[in-house]
């Protein structure tokens, strides 16, 4: 299987989601978008990852390699390629499927309580089957300011208290994500030190201490993405051959 990842950090080390893709054995491309937007044709690969980011989706003229890079995400949802989104990738898909990107109410940073938004269940969205893990609620790991609006077509799946919007799937194999289950120590470790100064006194914001107390959260971070990983490895597996 090959993957193509959309990064836009230079220390976004892909945590947990790289792991697993070493694990497996599986062909990892990148594009840096902060070195270049060369992308490949969808035909190239099979699933595409867009990572998270510190910039925001409509902040084209500070970064003019968006506008390219919106084009480019549009054309592999339209090419049917199962697509995962964190964070900045969720909001990204969100607005080009034609929901809108704000500042959220609250900043949220650290672990924190997503439900799976009430009237759904593994049933009900049987036809996704999406991992059970996920199901009634689940501890994510946070950092974002900006929120999305759920697009038109798509399911929404998750919330917090700080931020009603948390996830939604579109077209069975479209997945945006506000959290990010990639998160491992060492990723994290990466963006604090990167961006700590963001930690600060606030309602959804942890310290640092907090970030890294408890050790359970890590490991349900890895079991959560290993579990979204494998969901969409099947995703790409050719249908059975109906008799």
């Amino acid at each position: 299987m090959r993957i193509h990842c959309l990064q836009h950090l230079k220390n976004d080390t892909l945590g947990n989601i790289g792991i697993w893709i070493d694990e497996k054995g599986y062909k990892l491309t990148k594009t840096l978008l902060y070195e270049n937007s060369l992308f490949p044709a969808p035909e190239e690969f099979d699933i595409l990852l867009i990572m998270g980011g510190t910039m925001s989706v409509y902040q084209e003229k500070e970064y003019p390699w968006l506008k390219p890079e919106k084009k480019f995400v549009k054309k592999t949802m339209d090419a049917d390629k199962p697509v995962l989104g964190s964070c900045f990738g969720a909001q990204m898909i969100a607005e080009v499927l034609g929901g809108k990107v704000t500042k959220n109410q609250y900043k949220e940073i650290g672990w924190h309580t997503v439900r799976a938004v009430k009237g759904k269940s593994p049933g009900e969205i049987k036809s996704s089957e999406l991992p059970s893990c996920m199901f009634p609620e689940f501890t994510g790991f946070m950092w974002h300011g900006d929120t999305f609006g759920i697009p038109a077509g798509a399911v929404k799946l998750f919330e917090s208290e700080a931020c009603p919007n948390q996830g939604f799937l579109y077209n069975e194999k479209v997945l945006g994500l506000q959290f990010h289950p990639e998160a491992n120590r060492q990723w994290v470790r990466n963006l604090i030190r990167d961006s700590g100064h963001e930690l600060v006194q606030g309602k959804y914001i942890q310290s640092e201490k907090e970030i890294y107390v408890y050790e359970s959260f890590f490991e349900s971070s890895r079991n959560l993405a290993f579990s979204l990983m494998d969901w969409f490895e099947e995703k790409c597996k050719p249908e059975k051959t109906k008799v």
